[in-house]
Parts: C-alpha cells; sequence; structure tokens
C-alpha cells in the first residue's frame, strides 16, 4: 500500500453505491463485478438504458438528486476533457455530503499528488472535507493501447507516437483498476487511503512495440515526438490544446521517469496478482488486427 492508510473495522457498508463514468472504461467494469456479486449499485450516465442506470450530468445539478438516492458510497470519475475538474466537482461533493454519502473513492493518476494539477485538486478537497475518501492513483491504462489515444494508428500505421523517449511505465490493466475499486468501495476495513496501482512490470513504449510486433506478426514502431510535435498531433485529434499540453505534458515526465516504478497494491487490496501487458495484448489481438472490434 502506498501513502499513509487508516483501517477500520466494524464500519458500516454503504447501503448503495453509485458509479459516476459509469460507462467508461473502469466504471463499466466495477459496475460488473457488482452485479455479479448482487451488490446494490447505480450506473450514472447521461443515456440511461439499463435498469441500474440513473441519468447524470455534472453540469446538470437537476439530475444529482435521485443520482444519489440512497447512497453511501460514491466512484467519482472527473467529467471528461475538463482541465481543472474541481470547481465542476465540488458543488456535487457537497451535495452527496449534506445527503449523507461517507465514502468517496476518486479516480486520479498515479502522476497527480494531493493538491498538484487536474485531479490533485480534487484529491486535497475530498482529503480535506470528505468523511471517508480513498484515491486511487493507476498509472497509464493498458486499455489506452486498445482505445482512441493508440489504437487507430497501431492497427492502420503500425505505429505507436509518444514523447516519453525511453520512460519506462508500469502499465495496468483497468480490469485491475476495477477489482481494487470494488475492495474499497465495499469493504468495512479501508476507509481511507491513497494508492498507487501498477502492473507488474514498468516497460518503454518500445517494449511495447516489441511485444505488439510478436503477438501481431507484423513490425510495430514507437515513434518518439517531441512535446511539442505530440501536443499538435492531439490538438489535429480534436482535443482542446489546453488539453492536449497537459496530456504532452505528463508523456514529458514520463521521460523523465516519473512513472518509472511498480507497486504490490493490486495484489495487497484484492489478494491477486496484478495482470501482465502480454496477457493483456494476447487477449487483445483481434483489436489492431479487426476495425470495430472491442477491447476486453
Amino acid at each position: 500500500m502506498h501513502g499513509q492508510n487508516r483501517l477500520v473495522k466494524g464500519l458500516p457498508v454503504p447501503e448503495s453505491i453509485l458509479v459516476t463514468g459509469g460507462t467508461g472504461t473502469t466504471g463499466r467494469r466495477i459496475s460488473a463485478v457488482l452485479a455479479s456479486r448482487g451488490a446494490f449499485h447505480r450506473v450514472a450516465t447521461r443515456s440511461p438504458q439499463a435498469q441500474c442506470d440513473v441519468r447524470f450530468e455534472w453540469m446538470d445539478d437537476s439530475t444529482w438528486t435521485e443520482a444519489l438516492r440512497g447512497a453511501g458510497s460514491v466512484y467519482l470519475v472527473a467529467p471528461s476533457g475538463v482541465p481543472e475538474p474541481l470547481p465542476v466537482m465540488e458543488p456535487f461533493l457537497k451535495r452527496a455530503m449534506d445527503v449523507g454519502v461517507e465514502r468517496f473513492v476518486l479516480l486520479s493518476a498515479s502522476s497527480l499528488e494531493p493538491g498538484g494539477p487536474m485531479m490533485g485538486m480534487v484529491h486535497a478537497w475530498l482529503r480535506e472535507h470528505a468523511p471517508e475518501s480513498v484515491v486511487l492513483r493507476p498509472t497509464w491504462f493498458m486499455q489506452n493501447l486498445c482505445g482512441q489515444q493508440h489504437l487507430v494508428s497501431i492497427r492502420d500505421e503500425s505505429a505507436i507516437y509518444t514523447a516519453t523517449q525511453e520512460g519506462r511505465i508500469g502499465f495496468i490493466d483497468a480490469e485491475d483498476i476495477a477489482a481494487v475499486a470494488v475492495q474499497v468501495l465495499t469493504r468495512k476495513d479501508i476507509t481511507s487511503g491513497d494508492f498507487i496501482l501498477t502492473g507488474p512490470q514498468a516497460l518503454s513504449y518500445d517494449d511495447v512495440a516489441s511485444s505488439l510486433t510478436t503477438v501481431l506478426g507484423r513490425p510495430v514502431q514507437h515513434r518518439r515526438l517531441s512535446e511539442t510535435e505530440l501536443t499538435a498531433r492531439h490538438v489535429s485529434s480534436g482535443l482542446p490544446k489546453e488539453y492536449a499540453e497537459i496530456l504532452s505534458a505528463m508523456d514529458a515526465c514520463i521521460a523523465a521517469g516519473s512513472e518509472d516504478r511498480i507497486t504490490e497494491s493490486v495484489a495487497q487490496i484484492t489478494g491477486r496478482p496484478a495482470r501482465t501487458l502480454a496477457t493483456f495484448i494476447a487477449e487483445n489481438v483481434a483489436a489492431w488486427q479487426t476495425e470495430g472490434a472491442i477491447a476486453r
């Protein structure tokens, strides 16, 4: 475990769990695990479809009351594309506490310290104000290779574009993040914490490209860009410039060694080892071979 963690026995398990970002990379996996356990939860989404879905929008406070009805804990995913989410999230967090929510589990990032940019400010706010707060700080998702960030370039150009240079990352499977999140949302003994979550190996994008080359049977290259070049690439794909600059700066930090570490948090919290990148790639070969394939 990373950071200071308070373990207290005998606290009541929340009556229900609200999962914001409920149809996203981690949220939908958390919901699936909770459903398999028969745990009462609600999936916050802009477009409710399933029985457990509830309409929710960060920018529309008229959706908050129903979403929070009966909730004792909330899984928090910041609104997408917002460089500084605290001003957007703080009114909801206050409302949640006013109606009795006890536990908040924030999805942040390993590179963001409390009080730092983006989710770092939310992290610091929860630490100061929330009755119980757990912050999950995963490193970069394996699923990024199959998602908007890298899928098309790997599939169509056999290339990965980053500004990470030779920097290494302890890539983590979103399945492991979800498994940890379910534990901290439901266990009586974890009431606060700051957990850095990684996979079992620290790898460079050169290593990733080599693994993809072996599995796909065609050469995949890591194309090293400058921070400025990567920002321009993000902007050309439709990201706001300010947000693109933040993402590119994160790559520059990786190049400087910020993510070159691994932790045992996944194993310590879930009781099983974190999944390897090799396993993830082997299970998702089709995603890089066929347009429209869905990663696991």
